[in-house]
């Protein structure tokens, strides 16, 4: 099948085009070069005067696992029924259920999610939920740093090899696309009673510190040579002056690859009569002498959300502030833990307004947006519906000022956010959310418009109001598919899970099972993903 979208602005840095009038052409689900003036096409959509980026691709948003699952069992007045019963599928008539995020998504333009933060024990559940979210390709990062078996194995000092082997043996078991760290060590150390857990704070029992448990993972990560970076939510997440956690796990990442998450929240100082202030600027100033590091934001927006996080000691810390006032932690035996906290960011705290207007500053003081990533930490800053608006907020200088002017004054004087006049272009908006995102990923064959990429294309509509124009997509393809329509779905297709399969020595198969037999109820031939899972379904492709 040959298609034509004839006369788009395109938007594509890997191409270095900035809003040129060019057509595109799709056969069979890929871009390609032009036919030429005698070919025949089945499909020619004008787009003339409409903005054309490719899909888009978020890197960190959690839509799938057991803290997801809890979070809609705890909060089930956020997700009654709300769409009109016509799709005939389980479960797609419930907000926020996999159709529901999928199809918001689509609207938005977005055809790539990563679920960061997958439990190797949960890997299975994670898959199938992924598997019910329509339009989307998906991946998922598999969480270390935390298990049993990898701290005794780095207790009885195991070689670096040994631990690679165990990493890839993992990424291959859970069908990962990469790998995840939470608050390295943090979890096992909450169990004995630890409260907070610095970067060089020992694990009890294990003799081992958070920062050798990290850098073991960020070796391995890069000798196996998995795509994405070791991907690290940091210690002392959410507290007052922990910029210093933030410097440090830059300065301790050994001139290697790493990309550090939702680092909005740790962007903190502790200056002030509060004892808190924005360090944004010192974070990128830092960043910037540190080319090996890739970040994301993690915003915050005024609203309710739900907070979902494996660093049970950040959680637990901050149940108290639930709202509603009800919540859960949960602490497993041998892999990790995680808490579930409702929370209404509210525009006269003090506390929430710094925090959105820490992220805002990090946006537009950045000076390379092809290293900072643009997300909410769904749903932990904002649900990523609010993505238009936070475009509108980075894009619009004067309607920033405007909602400025309704926040708490006393925070917003302890940033620099009031007198930055910058507003994020077309250009580096598609950069930051399509090609960089892309590229950090390792999916070299999305997030932009050359020809040979998956034909993902997002068409856009101008309008002074960036809210309204990215809110709904003129037309989304997926595959080569036209799936959206003017803000609707029209076309539910199924896409596929990206993972990686680093190869491993099979010996480790047995350090393994010999843990297991000793510790799970679980059996090892019970623990991996499997193809077998899935049906006749294919729902896998590795790099």
């Amino acid at each position: 099948m040959l298609i034509k979208l004839r006369n788009g602005s395109i938007y594509d840095s890997t191409q270095n085009l900035h809003g040129e009038t060019r057509d595109l052409f799709i056969r069979d689900g890929v871009i390609v070069a032009d036919p030429g003036p005698d070919a025949c096409f089945d499909a020619i959509h004008d787009v003339t005067g409409c903005v054309v980026m490719a899909g888009a691709v978020d890197i960190h948003t959690h839509v799938a696992g057991g803290n997801v699952n809890t979070a809609r069992l705890l909060l089930p007045e956020q997700h009654r029924n709300h769409m009109a019963r016509r799709l005939g599928h389980p479960f797609s008539t419930a907000k926020w259920s996999g159709t529901d995020t999928g199809y918001r998504y689509a609207r938005m333009g977005y055809t790539t999610v990563v679920e960061p933060a997958m439990l190797p024990v949960n890997a299975l559940d994670v898959h199938l939920q992924m598997a019910d979210i329509p339009i989307l390709d998906t991946a998922a990062l598999t969480i270390l740093g935390n298990d049993d078996l990898l701290l005794r194995l780095m207790r009885g000092k195991a070689s670096q090899n040994q631990i690679n082997d165990y990493v890839a043996w993992t990424l291959n078991a859970t069908r990962a696309l990469g790998l995840k760290v939470i608050n390295a060590g943090g979890a096992n150390a909450f169990k004995s009673n630890v409260r907070q857990f610095d970067l060089d704070d020992i694990v009890p029992d294990y003799g081992v510190s958070s920062r050798q448990i990290l850098q073991t993972l960020q070796t391995a990560v890069c000798q196996l040579g998995v795509p994405h970076p070791v991907h690290v939510h940091c210690n002392n997440l959410g507290v007052p002056g922990n910029i210093e956690t933030a410097v440090a796990t830059m300065e301790a990442a050994q001139g290697l690859p790493m990309h550090l998450a939702h680092v909005q929240f740790y962007a903190y100082g502790s200056e002030g009569a509060k004892g808190f202030s924005s360090a944004a600027a010192r974070l990128l100033e830092v960043f910037n002498r540190h080319p090996n590091i890739t970040m994301d934001v993690g915003q915050v927006l005024f609203g309710q959300t739900v907070t979902i996080s494996g660093d049970i000691i950040a959680q637990y810390s901050r149940h108290g502030d639930a709202s509603p006032s009800k919540y859960v932690m949960w602490d497993a035996e041998t892999e990790g833990s995680g808490g579930v906290v409702p929370y209404r960011y509210r525009e006269n705290s003090f506390v929430n307004t710094l925090q959105w207007a820490i992220g805002l500053e990090l946006f537009l003081l950045a000076e390379a947006p092809e290293r900072l990533f643009f997300t909410t930490d769904h749903p932990n800053g904002a649900p990523f519906t609010a993505y238009p608006e936070l475009l509108r907020l980075l894009m619009d200088a004067d309607y920033r000022q405007e909602c400025m002017a309704r926040l708490n004054q006393e925070a917003l004087s302890l940033t620099l956010l009031p007198g930055l006049r910058r507003e994020l272009s077309l250009s580096e908006v598609a950069r930051m959310t399509r090609s960089a995102a892309a590229q950090l990923l390792g999916l070299n064959d999305r997030g932009h418009l050359a020809p040979g990429a998956i034909a993902d294309i997002a068409v856009y509509r101008p309008q002074a109001d960036y809210r309204a124009m990215f809110a709904d997509a003129v037309l989304l393809f997926k595959n080569g598919h036209l799936v959206v329509r003017d803000g609707v779905v029209i076309e539910r297709l199924m896409g596929l899970t990206q993972t990686v399969m680093p190869v491993y020595d099979a010996s480790i198969t047995r350090t393994v099972k010999q843990h297991f037999d000793r510790f799970y109820s679980l059996k090892l031939s019970q623990y991996a993903v499997n193809d077998a899972d899935f049906g006749e379904q294919s729902r896998f492709r590795s790099l």
